[in-house]
């Protein structure tokens, strides 16, 4: 048996056309279209994509696109003062800094200096903090998309047993928490887990979140388990060439979809998912400051 492909791209489509339908909503109630300001500073290859897409994407969704993109060499104040500006801006409802940033810019300093309810990337220590308690707040992208994966897969997650392989701040512990308002019983698993194959065995849903190349094994994977590869590592490959590489994730996946009852693949899974939860993100935040009821306008 072999399982079935969790399409990611095809997910995130449909969650950025429920969106588009939802800012025409937000419109109609706010008098306005939400606004997404992205900052990149510096010309590193991957970011400068990654800003372009999720520029576009904005539009299409009907929102309104805000960029400023800053030298490589920008002190700290200057893009400090960039983000102060922005919270205080009643056009811009999400706020994201593009990481890496570069070597004198504290990442966390900027994180902290983003108003917590236009923290669109949920990377601010109130959100976090939030989401920890149970109380509504704006989720890291990634972890929230890798939920909707899995509830694309499950309708219930309700009483069902999740292992995170992972525990960092960005993905592990918040798609942990995730999972744990859904009523999963969960263990967050690492490098040091005593018997990590053993501990993944016992998973209904296994998160994949090490930055590990194929670490998770296909027999580390419970048979019929939905496993959500949230790795993208890139190695080399040299059956397509010399000097050729290939995207990976964190499991085996030629031999985890043999075991797996449904799996994202590594590209294709939980990337695509990423910009469209930020849209998400900006749209929820937008209705926080307007006084809109965000799963009225989210589910139509």
């Amino acid at each position: 048996m072999s399982a079935s492909i969790i399409d990611g791209k095809t997910v995130a489509t449909n969650l950025r056309a429920d969106i588009a339908k939802a800012v025409k909503a937000f419109e109609k109630q706010a008098g306005r279209v939400p606004g997404l300001a992205v900052v990149l500073v510096g010309e590193d290859p991957a970011s400068k994509v990654y800003v372009r897409n999720k520029g576009e994407q904005t539009v299409e969704v009907g929102m309104r696109s805000i960029e400023h993109k800053l030298d490589a060499s920008t002190p700290e104040a200057d893009l400090l003062d960039l983000v102060r500006t922005l919270n205080k801006d009643p056009d811009v409802d999400g706020i994201l800094v593009q990481f890496p940033v570069p070597d004198q810019i504290s990442q966390q300093t900027v994180i902290d200096t983003i108003d917590p309810a236009k923290d669109v990337d949920g990377l601010h220590p109130l959100n976090a903090g939030k989401l920890s308690s149970g109380m509504p707040a704006l989720v890291s992208c990634t972890p929230l998309g890798s939920l909707l994966l899995a509830k694309s897969v499950h309708s219930n997650l309700s009483g069902l047993e999740a292992v995170v392989v992972g525990r960092s701040n960005l993905v592990g512990k918040p798609v942990a928490q995730l999972l744990l308002g859904e009523n999963c019983t969960v263990t967050i698993a690492h490098s040091r887990t005593a018997d990590l194959p053993a501990t993944c065995r016992r998973a209904d849903i296994l998160v994949a979140a090490v930055g590990r190349p194929e670490m998770i094994k296909g027999d580390w994977v419970k048979p019929g388990a939905t496993v959500i590869d949230v790795g993208i590592n890139r190695v080399p490959a040299p059956e397509r060439g010399e000097g050729k590489s290939k995207l990976v994730g964190d499991v085996a996946f030629d031999e985890a979809v043999k075991v797996a009852g449904a799996i994202t693949p590594v590209p294709g899974g939980v990337g695509p998912m990423t910009i469209a939860c930020l849209l998400r993100n900006t749209l929820q935040a937008a209705c926080l400051r307007a006084g809109v009821d965000f799963e009225s306008v989210i589910s139509g």
